[in-house]
């Protein structure tokens, strides 16, 4: 369904397909520490050899689509469409930015519309579901303003530190977006 990775252009930010030479935006990436917090991301250590290949193979894998997010020509971070359900016509959406440099410019806003828009032009997909866990208000306001809709809490769903968290689902689906125009 992911055959064509694309290259999408928005006002602030451009997604094309992820490769090797966005290496060094990913090992700053899932180095960042709140970024692993905010995405509950316990794994670390990846070597960088690790790292350029996963990103070597992404074009080749057509169940997912990993797109970076670049900004005045630099890599700020990536969203996925992966867990794809042909059965269902549904898949997952993930995003994550390089920190503070990143954050409150819109990257993500305008990042997560141009997916989201690819994505129901493109595919037969019905639905785009998410979770985002319950202290990252930032990301739940920009889902909700980006068109997706709280459904339903998964209770502790994340440790970290000692400490439990909720995940709150959230999805869009096909006859409720608005296309861009």
């Amino acid at each position: 369904m992911f055959a064509v990775k694309p290259t999408l252009v928005g006002e602030r930010v451009t997604l094309r397909p992820v490769g090797p030479d966005d290496l060094d935006g990913l090992v700053e990436l899932v180095e960042d520490e709140e970024g692993a917090r905010l995405t509950g991301s316990h794994a670390s250590g990846w070597s960088r050899e690790a790292l350029r290949e996963w990103y070597s193979t992404r074009g080749a894998v057509e169940d997912r689509l990993d797109l970076a997010v670049v900004a005045d020509g630099e890599y700020v971070g990536e969203v996925v469409l992966n867990k794809l359900d042909t059965d269902n016509l549904s898949c997952n959406l993930r995003i994550a930015l390089v920190g503070p440099r990143a954050f409150g410019r819109g990257y993500g806003t305008e990042a997560l519309r141009l997916t989201v828009d690819h994505a129901f032009r493109s595919t037969t997909l019905h639905r785009i579901g998410l979770e985002v866990y319950n202290f990252n208000e930032r990301a739940r306001h920009v889902y909700k303003k980006v068109g997706f809709v709280e459904e339903g809490v998964l209770r502790d769903a994340l440790l970290w530190e000692g400490q439990w968290y909720d995940a709150v689902v959230m999805s869009v689906l096909r006859p409720d977006w608005k296309p861009l125009p």
